[in-house]
């Protein structure tokens, strides 16, 4: 990943890269609820938990500044770090689905609700059970597209 990102005239943010994935557990959790029950609401404070972390960074969510404050000072050692930018990419990802669910939810449609939430919780689900985040790929994937 650090190859793609490394551009020394950007300032660069990091992270605790344990951190995303811990809010990853928690938003599985959150956006199978919503699935479950086809709560709207559920789906909107979700909605907006993705809204910030795509706007200030994951860090700044909820679950970010409980890992943070709870989680992160006990753990035995540092962990390893991470460029704040695709995580952030991730979020807006989230945000994306979060938005189209949300509009269908109160629309009615909630066929297209069940798979903006599905689609949402299967990209969670994949960062939380094997640390792969699929928006963090897709913003990986368009920054090699987009600086050739």
């Amino acid at each position: 990943m650090s190859e793609v990102l490394d551009k020394p005239e950007v300032a660069r943010i990091y992270i605790d890269a344990r951190g995303p994935r811990f809010g990853a557990v928690i938003t599985t959790t959150v956006l199978a609820i919503a699935l479950v029950t086809q709560s709207i609401w559920v789906l909107l404070a979700q909605g907006l938990f993705f809204a910030i972390g795509a706007l200030r960074g994951p860090q700044f969510t909820p679950y970010g500044l409980i890992f943070k404050n709870f989680i992160k000072p006990r753990l035995a050692q540092p962990g390893p770090t991470e460029d704040v930018r695709p995580p952030k990419f991730a979020q807006s990802v989230g945000f994306g689905f979060a938005l189209v669910g949300l509009i269908a939810g109160f629309a009615g449609a909630t066929t297209i609700f069940t798979v903006a939430v599905g689609f949402a919780l299967g990209a969670a689900f994949l960062n939380a059970a094997f640390n792969y985040c699929l928006g963090c790929e897709m913003y990986l994937l368009l920054v090699r597209l987009t600086t050739k």
